[in-house]
């Protein structure tokens, strides 16, 4: 089974953050210690990947995708009920045209905390979906 997340799916992604409910993200470096962060530049960077604008390069998050690059997001909208995990092989992205993609595509007051775009972007290649704890789709 292909990973092609559906219009709805890419659409909650694209607009957790400014409709309240930013995406959770988990990782793991090497100690295997998981780790919760609250990213808001969170967005559907096509329909098998997932992009993230990271302000600070020095983040946590990206030393430990570095290390371990298997990591999860989880979008749960409370008003709608709608929810679902996605696991996913991140990387850092250092190519200019990449980061100016995900730049421009971060909510506006996301992008407001990095004008100068001094940060690096994350994309993600989608492994599954999971929801209700029913895998939707997978990577073959």
């Amino acid at each position: 089974m292909a990973v092609s997340l559906t219009p709805e799916m890419q659409q909650a992604i694209n607009n957790a953050f400014v409709d309240g409910y930013p995406i959770i993200w988990a990782s793991a470096g090497a100690d295997g210690q998981p780790v919760l962060g609250f990213f808001g530049t969170t967005q559907a960077y096509s329909d098998h990947e997932i992009g993230v604008w990271m302000r600070t390069p020095e983040r946590g998050f990206l030393a430990r995708i570095a290390e371990n690059p298997k990591a999860t997001m989880l979008y749960r909208n409370t008003e709608t009920r709608a929810s679902f995990q996605i696991h996913v092989e991140a990387k850092r992205v250092d190519d200019e045209a990449v980061k100016q993609t995900v730049w421009s595509n971060a909510a506006e007051r996301e992008r407001e905390q990095d004008p100068e775009m001094k940060g690096t972007a994350v994309v993600a290649e989608i492994v599954r979906v999971i929801q209700r704890g029913e895998i939707l789709m997978q990577r073959d």
